[in-house]
């Protein structure tokens, strides 16, 4: 074998080779918020890497390289770096990093004196957009995929007392073999935008749990909660315990040396989770070293014909849009205060739904929600431009909607699965779409599936004011949604008058999108574009159009708040804002805000 003369194409060679030889121990551990963990937030060391390379001065960025003497040729400093805040995206930190799309590495030292010998560690990192490389103490743990969904590493072998450094490599450049791909309708955030944990745990300890109610049971006195639980760790059998005081449940369960097992509990005097009482029971699950509480809810959600049914009761979904964003900070949500602020105007707006738009939101969120009796849609960016042939893609949605799923299963107010936004049907896509749909199935059961589809157009085989709504995929889903833009996209709000819409499937219909944009304080006729007059107006004509849908079950309008976006640059209107919102990036509700607030009064 000839020798590679280059140094510097022998130097990338030898670190891509190192990354891609990796042996990740990446892990899921769910209900993190409930575990013994050191939060590792705050103020991290960084360094760009605008060539994204790993390397400055053909020295690795995760080996953390100090000088040695005054001889030493080092080039690049975390010591000395500027900071950035973990959680949170870079682009509003610093007003150089606005628009910027490439790699950041970021550096956060920290001391653990009690390391205990009986106890494991983990890293877990709530989310970075997009590409993370993932390194502790000079070693990779390994890389991972995708910009909203959690993941963790152990660490227990590399951790020390004193001087620890937990580096990131964070990459947001938009590609289009990615999950969104290369053009979406918000702002790409970059960098680590959830929480950071170090994670402490027993040898073997409980990784995951799934509870829910047994569909079959609702209407028995005696209900039936259906139940599995993955124990890392494990080499032989062990006891574990499920325990919920207030059904007198103490349920002892062996695990064999697999670590997984599943149960059922019998349970009498069951309240039932619903938006007007959303209850949620204490739950510990115990083994003889560590004891995880939770507190989940019971409930079941289903369809019959046009109808979705939540706890056997037909129920509307007067819901409204979001996305992941606090826009007075004009940075991704991140907090439970975060959260409470959007579904706090989600109440007021008089929503029992929301569509987490158009990728997994943070769990605080989720959990809110649990607590405040909304219930969720939840989707991931299977979005405008996804390569449907290529087998890599299909992997990667199929490993985002396994993190998704395992990390909000036991919520409550989580009762729909999404599967697409605005794509077209080709052969390619709905293979793809298919086994997607069955891919969600064969993790959770238990919530409905749906996904937001094209219509056909009137005049395309349909009489002039008629459109139907045919999917391919729709013979996969439990749930018809599509969205509607008459009105803002084609045509004035007053030709909704002579719209009819219809599905070609006896299932419940959902109105996911519709609305049109208004710049919050300008005032004029409602024929001036951008205008709240105008945006009013779209709201009552095209609320009128659906409520004759045969069929409808819901809605999720387009959209609560103002959020950020490049695609929109109209200067003094847009100015980087999609303008859709029914409340501004300043907290002001709009006049069509309260439009939407009366409709739902009717429901």
């Amino acid at each position: 074998m000839s020798k590679i003369k280059n140094p510097i194409l022998f130097f990338l060679l030898s670190l891509l080779t190192n990354i891609s030889q990796v042996n990740s121990q990446e892990v899921f551990i769910s209900n993190t918020q409930n575990r013994t963990f050191t939060s590792l937030n705050g103020k991290w060391k960084y360094v760009m890497d605008p060539y994204e390379t790993g390397q400055i001065g053909f020295m690795p960025l995760y080996k953390n390289t100090k000088q040695k003497d005054k001889t030493d040729r080092v080039e690049y400093s975390f010591d000395s770096a500027q900071t950035l805040w973990v959680p949170g995206g870079w682009n509003v930190q610093k007003p150089e990093l606005l628009y910027y799309e490439g790699s950041i590495w970021y550096r956060k030292t920290f001391d653990k004196e009690n390391i205990a010998k009986d106890k494991r560690y983990y890293i877990y990192l709530g989310a970075a957009n997009y590409n993370s490389t993932i390194t502790f103490n000079g070693e990779i743990l390994g890389k991972h995929e995708g910009g909203f969904t959690p993941f963790c590493y152990e660490v227990t072998h590399l951790i020390k007392k004193r001087d620890n450094y937990l580096i990131v490599g964070v990459n947001n450049t938009r590609s289009k073999d990615q999950i969104p791909a290369k053009v979406t309708d918000w702002f790409n955030h970059g960098g680590i935008t959830r929480d950071v944990k170090l994670l402490e745990v027993p040898t073997a300890f409980v990784s995951n749990y799934f509870l829910s109610l047994n569909k079959s049971t609702l209407n028995l006195k005696t209900k039936q909660i259906d139940g599995s639980l993955t124990l890392t760790g494990a080499t032989f059998s062990q006891k574990v315990k499920v325990i919920i005081p207030e059904l007198k449940v103490n349920k002892e369960i062996i695990v064999d040396s697999t670590g997984t097992c599943n149960f059922t509990i019998s349970v009498k005097n069951l309240d039932l989770w619903s938006p007007k009482t959303p209850k949620l029971y204490k739950v510990s699950i115990e083994t003889e070293t560590e004891k995880i509480n939770d507190r989940i809810g019971f409930r079941t959600i289903d369809t019959k014909g046009k109808q979705i049914l939540l706890n056997g009761n037909p129920v509307f979904l007067k819901g409204i849009s979001l996305h992941d964003e606090n826009p007075l900070r004009r940075d991704r949500a991140n907090s439970i205060d975060d959260a409470k602020l959007v579904l706090g105007w989600a109440k007021q707006l008089g929503c029992n739904f929301i569509r987490l738009a158009h990728y997994p939101h943070q769990e605080n969120i989720v959990r809110l929600a649990d607590e405040m009796g909304i219930m969720l849609w939840e989707e991931l960016p299977l979005y405008w431009g996804i390569e449907w042939d290529n087998p890599k893609v299909l992997l990667k949605a199929k490993k985002q909607y396994t993190e998704l799923i395992n990390r909000d299963y036991n919520r409550a107010s989580s009762i729909i699965w999404s599967i697409a936004n605005e794509t077209t049907p080709t052969k390619a896509r709905n293979e793809f779409l298919k086994a997607i749909a069955e891919h969600v199935k064969s993790l959770d059961n238990t919530r409905l599936l749906s996904a937001a589809c094209k219509k056909d157009q009137a005049g395309d085989g349909n009489p002039e004011n008629h459109y139907t709504v045919s999917d391919p995929i729709m013979k996969y889903l439990d749930i018809v949604s599509f969205n509607e833009y008459l009105g803002w996209y084609g045509g004035l709000p007053e030709e909704c008058r002579k719209k009819t819409i219809t599905s070609s499937a006896n299932k419940p219909i959902i109105v996911s999108e519709f609305g049109g944009g208004a710049l919050q304080g300008f005032y004029a006729d409602k024929l001036t574009r951008w205008s709240e007059e105008y945006q009013e107006n779209l709201y009552i004509e095209n609320l009128a159009m659906f409520n004759k849908i045969d069929g409808l079950a819901g809605m999720t309008p387009w959209i609560l708040v103002d959020f950020m976006s490049p695609l929109r640059q109209l200067p003094d209107i847009q100015d980087g804002w999609n303008r859709k919102g029914l409340i501004s990036e300043k907290g002001v509700k709009k006049k069509a805000f309260y439009i939407l607030q009366d409709y739902y009064k009717t429901k």
